[in-house]
């Protein structure tokens, strides 16, 4: 699969350009990425908004998104997110390919101007964004992590990472912390801004059927940034092997939640990556992996039972529901699985199988512009670059010793229970 993109660096951004003929748009991705930190993860969480929210161009919402509908029903997204202990903030903007259409505006670069004004022309009353916005916006943030806390799958799952990670960035909420926002200004939401445009390490990747040479010419005149020291890779923090610990957290609930964090001591790039990838699938990561068939299946414990890799942190998290009642047989019946592996209890259709479906599921992540940038984004934060046909052909010939070795590493962290009033 020749999906391979090509870089150019500029002071302060990498430009990627991916061409490829699969897609009837192109799409525009910026992303941001800086230290996941408390002092500012909160501010950051609210910054994309404030700026989709309005520019001096568009100073509301409406216009402009009339705007976007002008440009053959563009788009434009924001987006909130984490890879290991690194804040990444994304700005995406989708348009017509103008190759297929009798309009000969130049609607791809109207779409990288949307993107320049968001960044760079946002709308401010002196040396702060406005008042009005900023409210507004805090408003939706703050509905957005209730929200959160109200979806008891979600709220699980962060307060296993806040309990397994105590001490450490990856404990942060990438989407910041309730009881913060009413503290964030106008002025200083703005301070926060112009560090992330003077310091984050940024990337933008322009995807679809593009005159490479054009575009990348246009960017280095609509994207001007400081030069700077990017951040370096990320490798984990894992620690050393300690005494797995239990958090039991009561509210008035019917359905528990019990979520298991390990330490896999394996992060994007190292040489047992994709055999934990390959370990993670036969455990966990699809309808016919060993907690689907065990845990949900054959033992009727948990309504919802699956696993996934932090795989800039070297974390495997499983996530289930449970009966309060079943908590305990449900916990042991789940780390039996990790036994199971680590011991070589690998059929041959499992592994087949998984390899299969990890390959049909990066083939459909692939068929999606975003997909295919996220993709390679993994690359650039590791620092470790991992070809699409060399990722295949990895899955391909990994063998059921080398998925065992890595399972081998993988050490029970941090068990918590989300249960009733009652207990379980």
């Amino acid at each position: 699969m020749r999906i391979e993109p090509r870089t150019v660096n500029q002071p302060g951004l990498r430009i990627h350009t991916i061409r490829t003929k699969q897609f009837k748009t192109n799409t525009m991705v910026i992303k941001f990425r800086a230290p996941l930190r408390k002092a500012d993860v909160t501010a950051r969480a609210l910054l994309p908004y404030v700026l989709q929210s309005s520019t001096n161009s568009w100073p509301t919402t409406s216009l402009f998104r009339t705007h976007l509908d002008d440009l053959y029903g563009a788009s434009a997204q924001v987006d909130v997110g984490k890879k290991g202990e690194s804040h990444i903030l994304s700005f995406t903007v989708d348009v017509a390919n103008e190759r297929y259409l009798k309009d000969s505006t130049p609607l791809t670069k109207e779409g990288l101007n949307v993107l320049s004004q968001m960044l760079f022309h946002p709308l401010l009353e002196g040396n702060a964004f406005s008042e009005k916005v900023v409210e507004q916006e805090k408003r939706s943030l703050k509905q957005r992590l209730q929200a959160a806390r109200d979806d008891k799958m979600r709220y699980a799952t962060q307060r296993l990472i806040e309990e397994m990670c105590e001490g450490e960035a990856f404990a942060l909420n990438a989407s910041g912390h309730a009881e913060e926002v009413d503290a964030i200004t106008p002025a200083s939401l703005f301070s926060s801004y112009q560090r992330m445009l003077a310091e984050d390490t940024i990337d933008l990747y322009l995807v679809g059927d593009i005159d490479e040479e054009d575009l990348i010419n246009y960017c280095k005149e609509a994207f001007s940034f400081q030069k700077r020291q990017n951040m370096p890779s990320e490798k984990g923090s894992n620690l050393t092997k300690r005494e797995p610990k239990k958090i039991v957290e009561h509210q008035d609930i019917k359905q528990g939640k019990l979520n298991i964090g390990y330490r896999t001591n394996v992060v994007y790039g190292d040489p047992n990556y994709i055999p934990l990838l390959v370990m993670n699938g036969i455990l966990g990561a699809f309808p016919h992996s060993k907690l689907f068939i065990n845990v949900r299946e054959k033992e009727s414990l948990a309504y919802y039972a699956s696993s996934r890799i932090e795989s800039h942190k070297g974390l495997i998290l499983i996530m289930s529901g449970v009966d309060p009642s079943k908590i305990e047989r449900a916990s042991t019946i789940i780390n039996e699985q990790i036994k199971a592996i680590q011991e070589g209890d690998i059929s041959d259709k499992e592994f087949v199988q998984t390899k299969a479906v990890m390959k049909n599921q990066m083939l459909e992540t692939l068929d999606v512009a975003r997909g295919i940038v996220e993709v390679f984004y993994q690359s650039e934060v590791a620092e470790n670059a991992l070809s699409i046909d060399d990722w295949f052909s990895q899955v391909e010939s990994v063998s059921k010793e080398a998925v065992i070795e890595a399972a081998k590493e993988v050490s029970l962290d941090t068990t918590y229970t989300l249960t009733g009033e009652e207990g379980a």
